[in-house]
């Protein structure tokens, strides 16, 4: 008889923080597959209550398999992959891990501002090909970045730009939002997107996955980016037009685009958009802002702290998504 409460955690976040799910005494943590009518099955088999996912879409089977008051937990803080209208109507408890990655996704978000500013691509690629091109980049100090989402993630960014670099911070919120009056290390904050992208040398996205902001930035607004601006996109690959995307960059309407998440991942090429891939003004990155040894560590084990408090009864202090449940 099970005794410890068993815990299924599909196989890539197992992986990654492995070494917290074997050392957990009190929980009895067990790698299953990502996919989900695999998964699906492993929950009946196991009659498993509590399951770690990562970014994944779970669309159907999963909700079905799991018994009321089990928890679906994401490994991670972004959780457009589970449909938390279906959990709810199967009385399930979903929740994230937010916080643990601000700063980790905001040092990636620099790094590619950084590389852009350095034209760190051009140099990289003609060395690596026998060339030797100096191009010359350009000071950060004294920029201006536009940061797009004030939660936490864009507010470590701000504070790693002004303080570190030297940067002046546009602030944008949502557009239903009244800005606040002040946000430390932010110069301005304003709900008008084409006001704070304006003089903004850099904009960076930090923007959440919902139905309302699926293509934030269409073909109107990258209208609204000056021809030096550099788009950077740590958050998700959904809040771009990526085919508007490519023609902005293939046109040279903006200077460049760094992007390390996509509306498809693996990165394919959006049926209405040329390849990304293919353009000399975009830097790439396979979905890596959160993952470090660190990051990784922080989320297994916020993950298993959410279902420790889901077992014992005390809801009130999950990190809960769907509170109507």
């Amino acid at each position: 008889m099970q005794t410890t409460p068993l815990v299924l955690v599909t196989e890539a976040e197992y992986r990654k923080g492995e070494e917290c799910f074997r050392i957990t005494a009190d929980l009895d943590c067990r790698s299953v597959p990502s996919d989900e009518h695999e998964l699906a099955a492993a929950v009946r088999n196991a009659r498993a209550r509590y399951v770690i996912v990562g970014g994944r879409q779970y669309t159907g089977p999963l909700y079905e398999s799991l018994p009321a008051g089990g928890v679906i937990a994401r490994f991670g803080v972004g959780h457009d992959g589970i449909d938390k209208r279906r959990a709810t109507a199967a009385r399930l408890m979903c929740t994230n891990t937010p916080g643990v990655l601000d700063r980790t996704v905001a040092e990636h978000a620099m790094l590619l501002i950084a590389a852009a500013a350095k034209r760190l691509p051009l140099a990289m690629t003609t060395l690596a090909t026998g060339g030797w091109v100096m191009p010359a980049g350009q000071d950060l100090h004294g920029k201006t970045l536009a940061v797009i989402g004030c939660g936490g993630i864009g507010r470590s960014v701000a504070r790693i730009a002004a303080i570190g670099y030297g940067m002046r911070i546009a602030g944008c919120t949502s557009p239903n939002a009244s800005p606040p009056g002040h946000i430390e290390h932010f110069d301005s904050v304003t709900n008008d997107f084409a006001a704070a992208v304006r003089d903004a040398d850099f904009v960076s996205l930090h923007m959440p996955s919902r139905p309302d902001t699926l293509r934030f930035i269409n073909r109107e607004r990258l209208s609204y980016l000056n021809g030096r601006a550099w788009l950077i996109n740590t958050a998700r690959g959904a809040i771009v037009d990526e085919g508007a995307l490519f023609e902005s960059l293939a046109a040279g309407r903006i200077a460049g685009a760094a992007l390390d998440v996509f509306a498809h991942e693996p990165y394919v090429p959006d049926e209405s958009s040329g390849d990304l891939r293919s353009l000399p003004n975009v830097i790439l990155t396979p979905h890596i802002g959160s993952a470090t040894v660190e990051a990784n560590r922080r989320m297994a084990e916020r993950a298993l702290q959410n279902i420790r408090f889901a077992h014992a009864g005390e809801i009130e202090r999950m990190d809960l998504l769907n509170r109507d449940v």
